[in-house]
């Protein structure tokens, strides 16, 4: 009984959050024709007011997103053609990211950094993990697949750092950039700023999910070896 509990305890902490922020965004997604352009119209217009001359904007199948390499605002078709709070909320989210980088600050060069580090990492603690079972029956040694898991611990680790990164540089694209642009700039009306709040919200909880499998799953290994 204890146990059954604890499973669902741990599954709506793990896939709470993931449901919450589909749930926001689905809610206030609804085209709407008070709403004066899209999403992809937005980010244009803030990336020429700021005068971010090097910053493209363009419509991607891979999720919204600001890719700091080619200085682009990825956004969604639902993002960049949408009339809703959503697509105007989740573009100057992104746009956000872009103040960021022409800013030059810490937070998001170090997840930049980080997330290199965590792609090669995630992929030689993979092998590591597929490995380990194998050498350890080769060596007949229990300390060969303890010694591996544990590298591959330490390298599932980096993702889990760069969640942790992520999140504060998250939170400032959407309540220090993208919320005040939207209200100074009048971008939407005022009753629904609450509405943009929450999708701004949920933009920067979108990496929470990823955060909590991950320590989930390093959680997982370290139990193994214990």
């Amino acid at each position: 009984m204890f146990i059954a509990v604890g499973i669902i305890i741990l599954l709506g902490i793990v896939f709470g959050p993931q449901l919450w922020v589909k749930s926001m965004l689905a809610r206030h997604g609804v085209d709407r024709s008070d709403i004066p352009g899209t999403g992809g119209e937005l980010a244009k217009h803030l990336v020429e007011r700021y005068g971010l001359d090097n910053v493209i904007v363009e419509e991607t199948d891979m999720g919204d997103h600001y890719n700091p390499e080619t200085k682009a605002i990825c956004l969604s078709e639902k993002t960049f053609h949408g009339f809703s709070v959503t697509a105007v909320a989740v573009a100057a989210h992104e746009f956000g990211h872009a103040l960021q980088d022409a800013n030059g600050e810490v937070g998001l060069k170090t997840r930049q950094r980080l997330a290199t580090i965590a792609m090669a990492s995630d992929k030689i603690a993979s092998v590591f993990f597929l490995a380990a079972p194998l050498l350890a029956v080769v060596a007949r040694s229990p300390i060969a697949l303890f010694g591996l898991a544990a590298i591959g611990i330490a390298l599932l680790g980096v993702r889990v750092l760069v969640h942790l990164v992520t999140l504060p540089v998250e939170y400032d694209a959407s309540f220090s950039k993208a919320l005040p642009i939207l209200k100074e700039g009048g971008y939407l009306k005022e009753e629904d700023m609450p509405a943009a709040r929450g999708v701004l919200k949920a933009a920067a909880l979108t990496y929470v999910s990823g955060a909590l499998m991950s320590l989930l799953d390093l959680a997982r290994w370290v139990r193994v070896l214990r």
